[in-house]
C-alpha cells in the first residue's frame, strides 16, 4: 500500500482533516492508481458524515481525476455525458454516491453497462483507533479542548460508526458552550445520552 501523509488535509479547507483508517485505506491507496481503473472509472459508496465527498475533494485538488458528488440523483444523460468526457480526454472518473450502482434505477441500458464495469470502492465501519481519530479531529475543527481521556471514556460508548461520532462531539461542543463549562465526565455522559435507547445497557 503506498504511504500517505496522515491525515491527509484539503488545500481549499486546512480544517478538513481527513482520518486513514482500516475503513477507507483502501480507498486513498486505489485513488494513487485511478490510471488503472477499469474505463478509469470508480464508484465510491460509503455510511452517512463517513467522508466520501472530502476524499472526493482531496481527489481532485491533488490533480488525480475529476469527481461528482451525489452521482445517483445526477441526470443520466449528464452522467453519460460526464463518462463520454473522461475516457475521451483519458481522465480517471470518481463518482460519489451513498449507494451502489445496483440499487440505482438507471433507465439508459448504456449508462448501467459502464457503470456496472467500474471500480467499486467502499469505505467501512471504523476500528477503535480510527475512531479516537476521529472524536479528535471533529474536535479540533471545532476548537474544542476535550482533556486528556475523553476519548478514551467514550470509546466503549458510543456508536461505531462516523455520523454517531460527528453528532456527539457536536452536541459535547453544544453543552460546553452553553453553560460555558470545561468538558467533564458528566457533560460527556450527557452528551452520549441521546444515542443510547432507554433499554439498553451502558457503561458509566
Amino acid at each position: 500500500m503506498a504511504q500517505f501523509a496522515l491525515p491527509l488535509t484539503i488545500d481549499s479547507d486546512k480544517s478538513a482533516r481527513i482520518v486513514i483508517g482500516p475503513s477507507n485505506a483502501a480507498v486513498v491507496d486505489a485513488f494513487t492508481r485511478a490510471a488503472d481503473w477499469p474505463f478509469r472509472t470508480a464508484i465510491l459508496t460509503g455510511p452517512p458524515r463517513s467522508g466520501k465527498s472530502l476524499l472526493a475533494r482531496w481527489f481532485v485538488e491533488n490533480r488525480l481525476g475529476e469527481a461528482i458528488d451525489d452521482a445517483d440523483i445526477v441526470p443520466e444523460d449528464d452522467l453519460f455525458h460526464r463518462w463520454n468526457r473522461a475516457q475521451a480526454s483519458a481522465a480517471p472518473l470518481l463518482l460519489v454516491t451513498s449507494c451502489p450502482p445496483g440499487e440505482w434505477t438507471i433507465a439508459l441500458p448504456d449508462l448501467a453497462s459502464r457503470l456496472g464495469a467500474a471500480l467499486l470502492l467502499s469505505i467501512g465501519t471504523p476500528d477503535d483507533a480510527m475512531l479516537a481519530a476521529l472524536i479528535d479531529a471533529h474536535a479540533a475543527r471545532r476548537g474544542l479542548v476535550l482533556g486528556e481521556g475523553a476519548a478514551t471514556w467514550l470509546l466503549p460508548r458510543i456508536e461505531r460508526s462516523h455520523a454517531a461520532v460527528e453528532g456527539v462531539v457536536a452536541e459535547i461542543d453544544r453543552l460546553s458552550l452553553e453553560r460555558k463549562q470545561a468538558v467533564t465526565i458528566s457533560l460527556l455522559r450527557e452528551a452520549l445520552a441521546p444515542q443510547v435507547g432507554e433499554s439498553q445497557p451502558r457503561l458509566l
